[in-house]
């Protein structure tokens, strides 16, 4: 991968963090005034977590059938934490916050194991970065809601 391509993927990464703070941030601030609001940035929350974690499985699945892996594995988990993402979005937020920043830290350790037989091991210092943020911000807004 080309430098500027790195750069951009780091840019973009730290960049898919702002609806993590923001999220976790409004959470705090509507607290309980605004039962309506509340209740939507707790969705809007939940649901791009969601995301990112079918997002961080789906990285399983490219990179096995890139690598032409046989491995079952990748294929596995990557609809696993797909999944995972999609049940924290249908609980309360308390608990769907909670799965979620549990689930991001799953992924972490699971890709810490698997991304260098997958020759991803050098975004690993990324990786660590953005989950530490992530799931902060998920078990924080856990705790708000």
């Amino acid at each position: 991968m080309s430098a500027d391509h790195r750069e951009l993927a780091h840019r973009l990464g730290y960049a898919g963090l702002i609806p993590f703070v923001l999220g976790c941030a409004l959470i705090w601030l509507i607290g309980g005034r605004d039962l309506d609001q509340h209740a939507f940035v707790s969705l809007a929350l939940s649901a791009y977590a969601g995301l990112i974690i079918a997002f961080l499985g789906g990285i399983h699945w490219g990179l096995s059938f890139a690598r032409g892996l046989p491995a079952r594995q990748p294929l596995v988990w990557g609809i696993g934490a797909a999944l995972l993402g999609w049940l924290g979005v249908l609980m309360a937020p308390y608990a769907g916050l909670a799965l979620h920043g549990g689930v991001l830290i799953a992924c972490y350790v699971v890709d810490r194991r698997v991304y260098p037989q997958l020759g991803a091991a050098d975004w690993l210092t990324l990786r660590f970065r953005l989950t530490v943020v992530a799931s902060l911000s998920c078990f924080l807004a856990a705790a708000g809601s």
